[in-house]
């Protein structure tokens, strides 16, 4: 809701929502109270009309028909979270983190972002604001929290709606618009310190506002600095094995988490038997220090190289200001310069000198006239780069502006606002990889090599040496120093060459609004808004030429370039039936509609209808329906095709294919054939890495994904219980011709499973005696097919005590409750894939309960705050042993979905989190608290959701204490 005292002699126009109109909040007790003792001590009775989120008609109103969850900077100040995305992520409806910091393995143009997920229906389908006006977003659709400063949030509001028809794309599972702090007048400093109980993943923050308000405007500037050091993976027990704690070492008949690429190097004889130097060895040319490759312990546990949350570094500088031109005109505008660094970290890239046959033509084989080979012969090899551990620094610096005018009028006696805006949003990225290696200086390094006079590895012979190269021994262990050995830095800077890649998205909105009072019905003032708006998104993504040539171990890819523009008119009007009549203490309808027009697809047109009933002064009744769309983005429609290593089931598979041995398995595949993992092994179950890179595209014949969401329930504040407030509200969306990317699964089992010709052309199996039958090339691109529904329950209650001696006590718990959450391809089963609450699937963790109870006292100076975060118990399917075994609990578990299927399950999770402050008498704030206090730890997951560990990432990992000290001048 966006609120502000306006002078008696004028009526000033609020900050718009910029984009939209439309609904309206649910009642926030809190903020409701603060209005009442403010309106209490003005002289005049009347309550000044103001903007909520989901409406762009201003009222005096602010119990309305639409759930809105609002967090004030008070309250945010009790929480031990600093940054936005993370203070969202707290809310109940909250789905699991799109790409958590627990994610190392993830790639793209958004790593080193944060986004919020409503409903689980994927950050892309919520929409995000900036005091109403549309956050700048990836190529993807993707807007990054990390962008905004904590400090600048006066509020942040989160309408658990859809509300396409008053904001336009993407706001279909909701929206969260982030209100900045205005009007500000003297000096405030905060700095906040805290590190895990481990004493690690340290985080300093930094930050102050100065502002100064006079009769005709104010301006406020702010500056804020904040760092959040890593943590490794092999610095907790839960994350220090593949595996998890239980599981520490690979078995005979286990290796799945482990990686037969290990750093020791595995060479090939010619009849394929795997060979390993023995530890420590410093001659290779000596078959005599070779053993025959142990299964178990010759593995690599690539866990000890990565980082299990990511480092975070962010400067922020920000300003508006205000100046009224007249008494009924203003001059407005804001900017906003973020400058943020995210660092990951992966294990040494994984080399495998036959992995690179589809897009190099060169030979990657260990010379036989290598200085290190012993067998005499070109032969394959093995071996990981642990000498340097592959990290990703992805930089993102956002440039925002935003500005207009804005005023009041009066016409035939009623009062109307309107405003001109102008918004620009530019986000500039370079994302710097580091650890891969450049291929045709590998085949150098790996071909025919000797030893100089001075002990160093040369290239080429003796008599005909090349210049600039340095011979690689890859036989050799990571704690060997010998010729060869990639300890030597000077070789390390000429197989590895880091990569540059370059990012830009802008986003530019010209914005007209009116709104007002077409006339006052028996029931009250029938209100209108309407308004135009004019925006374009341009993208340009650029990954590295060496990364686009194909000749680096990194995933090769190419650009991303485009855009589109849109015109939009939009129309609300608030209709008053019954006021203070029998049983309709109050009864209105809000209607909405907006027309869009895009130069890509063509147009089209949404709308919302809202109901608020009130049959007695203590009870609120409330629904809505809209129907709502998400435009295709320029990644979708113009993105570049890219590599990645996808999890895939093959349906041809000895163990586990759904049509293992029909009739077109058979002419595919040999005899006992089994899927390969990633390093060649035979996958251990369904859903396993593929052990070659495939290719993804964008589809420019794209259409819009459309949605139809309804909402029902109540707010319940009973007069005979002061300080009482209960909701309850149902909701459910479904979103028909959802756009989403073809997986290899469903193209293998569209050939095999469903029999239809033209897939059996979109992938390759290969012909190589060594590979035979495993699929080799894939190219998938994005579809519109399917649907994606969900449907639930938010409960909400608030008590606040009547003021005691002991001091004031409050105590508010709300709770998400997820009926059911699917998705279904076309054609690809008969039935929904299962991706229920109590489901993983897809790597993402779906729970169906999230709960929050937060209790709060304060007597005087001091105060203390207690949280409860709750999570409800997961399934994951048993993918740890094929057979049942102890991790597989209920081998008999039948799906609804899927049928009977065993899996494990983990229970529900609970996490504490407690704050002490004192408001000392110089002014200035003290607070100290710890997240998880009791050092909670989440179950082992081998499904690994939203992470790259066998943990669930929307988990805390550890117990995190801090201080934090606000002094104001």
């Amino acid at each position: 809701m966006n609120h502000r005292s306006l002078r008696p002699t004028a009526r000033y126009g609020l900050l718009p929502s910029a984009i939209a109109a439309a609904l309206v909040s649910a009642f926030v007790p809190a903020i409701a109270g603060a209005q009442e003792a403010d309106a209490s001590n003005q002289a005049t009775t009347t309550l000044d009309r103001i903007e909520v989120t989901g409406s762009r008609i201003r009222q005096a109103s602010l119990e309305t028909a639409q759930p809105v969850v609002t967090m004030s900077r008070a309250e945010i100040q009790k929480q031990g979270f600093t940054s936005v995305a993370d203070i969202v992520q707290n809310i109940t409806a909250s789905g699991s983190p799109a790409i958590s910091r627990a994610d190392a393995l993830s790639s793209g143009e958004e790593v080193g972002g944060q986004y919020v997920d409503l409903r689980n229906l994927g950050p892309q389908r919520t929409l995000v604001l900036i005091d109403g006006k549309r956050m700048g977003i990836s190529s993807a659709g993707y807007s990054d929290l990390a962008a905004i400063p904590s400090s600048i949030v006066e509020r942040i509001e989160v309408l658990t709606d859809g509300a396409s028809a008053l904001y336009g794309s993407d706001a279909i599972a909701g929206v969260i618009n982030i209100i900045t702090r205005k009007r500000f007048d003297g000096l405030e400093a905060s700095a906040y310190l805290g590190q895990y109980g481990q004493g690690d993943g340290n985080k300093e923050i930094y930050n102050f506002v100065i502002g100064q308000t006079g009769e005709r405007g104010s301006i406020t500037l702010g500056a804020e600095y904040s760092k959040e050091d890593p943590v490794l993976a092999k610095d907790r027990s839960f994350t220090r094995y593949p595996n998890g704690p239980r599981h520490p070492f690979p078995t005979a008949d286990d290796t799945n988490g482990w990686s037969p690429i290990n750093q020791w190097g595995t060479l090939f004889d010619a009849a394929g038997n795997p060979l390993t130097a023995n530890r420590g060895t410093t001659d290779t040319k000596n078959p005599n220090n070779f053993h025959p490759t142990d299964g178990i312990l010759d593995q690599a546990n690539a866990n000890e190289q990565m980082y299990l949350s990511t480092g975070l570094e962010r400067r922020s500088v920000f300003a508006n200001a205000e100046f009224d031109i007249t008494d009924n005109v203003r001059a407005k505008a804001d900017v906003l310069y973020t400058d943020r660094e995210a660092t990951q970290q992966i294990a040494g890239y994984p080399f495998r000198s036959n992995g690179f046959s589809s897009r190099y033509a060169g030979d990657l084989r260990l010379d036989g006239n290598s200085a290190f080979n012993p067998l005499g012969y070109d032969a394959d090899f093995y071996r990981r780069g642990w000498e340097v551990p592959r990290q990703t620094k992805s930089e993102l610096t956002t440039y925002r502006f935003s500005g207009g005018l804005e005023g009041t009028f009066e016409f035939a006696g009623k009062p109307w606002d309107w405003d001109i805006g102008y918004v620009y949003n530019q986000n500039k990225g370079v994302k710097t990889q580091t650890g891969n290696l450049f291929l045709p200086n590998a085949e150098k390094a790996l071909g025919p090599s000797f030893i100089d006079g001075s002990g160093v590895a040369r290239c080429g012979t003796a008599a005909a040496p090349i210049a600039g190269c340095l011979a690689w021994n890859p036989l050799l262990g990571p704690d060997v120093n010998a010729p060869g050995s990639m300890n030597n830095k000077e070789l390390q800077k000429y197989l590895f060459l880091p990569t540059h890649d370059t990012s830009t998205t802008e986003t530019q909105v010209y914005s007209l609004n009116l709104s007002g009072v077409l006339a006052t019905l028996p029931a009250g003032d029938l209100g209108i808004a309407a308004g135009y708006e004019h925006r374009k998104e341009s993208a340009h993504y650029s990954p590295d030429a060496l990364l686009q040539s194909g000749l680096s171990t990194s995933l090769a890819g190419s650009e991303t370039e485009g855009g589109y523009s849109l015109d939009e008119f939009y129309v609300e009007l608030a209709v008053p039936l019954l006021s203070d009549v029998a049983f309709a203490k109050e009864l209105s309808f809000n209607i909405a509609g907006r027309y869009s027009d895009y130069n890509t697809f063509g147009d089209t047109t949404n709308g919302k209808f809202s109901l608020k009933w009130k049959p007695i002064d203590d009870l609120l009744i409330r629904g809505t329906y809209a129907t709502g769309f998400r435009a295709p983005t320029v990644a979708d429609l113009y993105g570049g095709v890219g590599e990645s290593f996808d999890n895939y089931t093959d349906p041809c598979d000895t163990v586990f294919g759904a049509v293992r041995g029909n009739a077109r398995c058979a002419a595919a595949v040999p005899v006992n054939f089994r899927q390969a993992a990633s390093g060649g092994s035979p996958a251990t179950g369904p859903n396993a890495q593929s052990n070659t890179a495939f290719l993804s595209g964008s589809n420019p014949n794209l259409i819009p994904e459309t949605s139809k969401s309804t909402t029902i329930g109540f707010v319940y504040s009973p007069s005979w219980v002061s300080g009482l407030d209960v909701s309850l509200d149902w909701w459910k969306i479904k979103i028909d011709d959802v756009i989403a990317a073809e997986t290899v699964t469903s193209l293998l089992n569209n050939c095999y499973v469903l029999g239809i010709d033209e897939a059996c052309s979109r992938f390759v199996r290969s012909t190589n005696p060594r590979s035979l039958g495993q699929v080799v090339g894939v190219t998938r691109t994005l579809i519109n097919g399917g649907y994606q529904e969900t449907a639930g329950y938010d409960l909400g209650i608030s008590y606040r005590l009547p003021e005691t001696r002991f001091g004031n006590f409050a105590f508010n718990w709300k709770t998400t409750y997820v009926d059911y959450l699917e998705y279904k391809r076309d054609s690809e089963s008969t039935t929904p894939v299962e991706q229920r609450t109590s489901w993983v699937a897809n790597d993402s963790a779906n729970f169906r309960v999230r709960s929050n109870f937060n209790a709060d006292w304060s007597l005087g100076d001091f105060g203390a705050s207690w949280n409860v975060r709750y999570y409800s118990g997961l399934k994951e399917e048993c993918a740890y042993d094929l057979d049942g075994g102890p991790e597989c609990d209920i081998p008999d578990y039948r799906s609804a979905y899927k049928g009977q299927v065993g899996v494990r399950e983990v229970g529900s999770n609970t996490f504490h989190d407690v704050q002490v402050r004192y408001n000392t008498p110089w002014n200035a704030t003290v607070a100290v608290g710890a997240n998880n206090v009791f050092d909670h730890i989440g179950q082992t997951m081998y499904s690994q959701p939203n992470s790259s560990f066998s943990y669930n990432g929307s988990f805390d990992i550890g117990r995190f204490v801090y201080m934090k000290y606000t002094q104001r001048f």
